[in-house]
């Protein structure tokens, strides 16, 4: 059995996405030119590959085996042929928490785009990250929470550890250990109305509830770090954010548990894109850069 190349990429991205539709937006084909094709392999191979449904189509065993079997040599064989001029052929659409973003994941991937990575960059939710990621507007995500979803996996990537901060002004105020009573008469600054990032560690470290709102909220981490620092009051902050900060004394720890809250962040991808040598390239970029972070 002869079977042209066109027809299993053709196949694996059909496979790969759910969809017959799907698979002609990232070929870059006309949806009859790959139903013709898939029709043309499930011929040469004499058994159905995929069973039809409403929303798309599922894989049969037979479909499954040969994805198994095809996927690899395939990745493999577009990695070597990609244009050499072109270290990486195509544009890198990624997600993920604006701060983050401009803090840790842009800096890590700047020796790419210098060497000639096209990367797109914006910021979202975590929710609304997954639902462009699944739906192709994004190769990449950096989320905080772990996508439950078919067609995408994810990976640990960076804890995020949290530190009560305020401008020195503020500390000399305060009792040693600080205590939550004594924080009362500290206003707080918080990213959202809610205060989730406030009251996670209100209840991991002191075992209590927050029942205050916020005096202040603005929804920017580094809005955030700006109002503390010019004395609004104190904020729980990822300790990325302010390092630099709490080194050169201008925030102090308010208090220093044996054991902070952390924030696991997920690198999430589709198993469709995970293997294009420009995607590979960020996601490896950031895995060994996120331990010095």
């Amino acid at each position: 059995m002869k079977v042209s190349l066109d027809l299993l990429r053709s196949f694996l991205a059909v496979h790969r996405s759910g969809s017959i539709t799907g698979a002609a937006e990232l070929l870059g084909l006309a949806q009859p030119t790959v139903t013709a094709q898939l029709r043309a392999l499930e011929e040469a191979v004499g058994r159905p590959l995929f069973d039809r449904v409403p929303r798309g189509v599922l894989p049969t065993a037979a479909g499954d085996e040969l994805a198994r079997r095809v996927a690899e040599p395939l990745d493999r064989l577009d990695a070597v042929l990609a244009d050499e001029a072109m270290p990486y052929p195509r544009t890198v659409f990624l997600g993920g928490p604006a701060e983050f973003l401009a803090e840790r994941v842009l800096p890590a991937l700047a020796g790419l785009v210098a060497d000639g990575l096209e990367l797109r960059a914006v910021a979202g939710l975590p929710e609304q990250l997954l639902d462009d990621l699944a739906a192709g507007r994004l190769d990449v995500a950096v989320t905080s929470v772990r996508p439950r979803r078919r067609g995408l996996t994810a990976e640990p990537f960076y804890d995020e550890e949290f530190t009560l901060v305020a401008a020195p002004s503020w500390a000399r105020r305060l009792p040693d250990p600080v205590t939550p009573h004594a924080l009362r008469a500290v206003p707080l600054v918080a990213y959202a109305e809610e205060a989730p990032i406030l009251r996670r560690w209100w209840r991991t470290i002191f075992d209590t509830r927050l029942t205050r709102t916020p005096n202040l909220v603005v929804a920017d981490l580094r809005a955030v770090l700006a109002a503390v620092l010019a004395g609004a009051g104190a904020s729980v902050l990822p300790t990325y954010l302010c390092r630099a900060r709490l080194a050169s004394g201008e925030l102090v720890p308010l208090l220093r548990p044996p054991v902070p809250p952390l924030n696991t962040l997920f690198l999430a991808t589709r198993p469709q894109v995970a293997g294009r040598r420009e995607v590979h390239a960020v996601r490896r970029a950031l895995l060994a850069a996120a331990p010095g972070w």
